[in-house]
């Protein structure tokens, strides 16, 4: 349905119209009634407004007086009287008595005594069997074999310096005697002994023996 057919309808108009001629007979209604004049009489009455005060409350009594102590008076002490005190001898102190103490002397120490060596043996006058470092061997003499001398012993002494040279040669035994005692004296004295930093005195025997050529 469109707006033109709305407008045609005469149903709608008829409700229209009778709610707004309904309004008018209410208004109507009131006005003869009289409502309507004790409605603006009630509005033009004044508007009174009432104050009410605070309720003031009665000030607390003032409090008790504190109540007096009344202390019972005190009771005196009777007054002794003055008794001096006994005279009490003072014992005079006597001198203290210092006691020396008794010193203990500390124990000796132990002390282990060495093991006692015994002194080394006294090297002998004349050694014997002694050992060169170096030596030269004495020749048979040419005078021994020209004189038929098959065999011959020599027992010598050697003079040893702290070095180790040998400064002397003594024959002691010759045999036969003589004959071999320049070829002793010339080797041994070229022998070499190690060096002890002391002299001493050397013994050897040697022997010669022709050795068929």
């Amino acid at each position: 349905m469109d707006f033109a057919q709305q407008q045609r309808n005469p149903t709608r108009h008829l409700i229209g119209l009778s709610v707004v001629v309904l309004l008018h007979v209410l208004v109507i209604y009131a006005l003869v009634t009289g409502l309507a004049r004790k409605a603006v009489e009630v509005i033009k009455k004044p508007l009174t407004a009432t104050i009410i005060e605070e309720v003031k409350l009665p000030p607390p009594p003032p409090p008790p007086p504190p109540k007096k102590i009344i202390e019972p008076p005190k009771a005196q002490a009777p007054v002794q009287p003055y008794v001096p005190p006994p005279d009490i001898p003072v014992p005079t102190p006597s001198a203290p008595v210092i006691s020396a103490p008794s010193i203990t002397p500390p124990p000796e120490p132990f002390v282990i005594a060495p093991p006692v060596q015994a002194p080394p043996a006294p090297k002998p006058a004349i050694r014997k069997g002694i050992t060169p470092l170096t030596k030269v061997e004495p020749i048979y003499p040419r005078e021994a074999i020209r004189a038929g001398v098959a065999k011959g012993r020599v027992v010598a002494r050697l003079f040893v310096d702290e070095k180790g040279l040998v400064t002397e040669v003594r024959i002691v035994e010759s045999d036969p005697p003589g004959v071999f005692n320049k070829e002793v004296t010339r080797a041994l004295s070229q022998w070499k002994f190690q060096a002890e930093g002391e002299k001493f005195v050397g013994e050897v025997e040697l022997t010669f023996t022709l050795k068929d050529e």
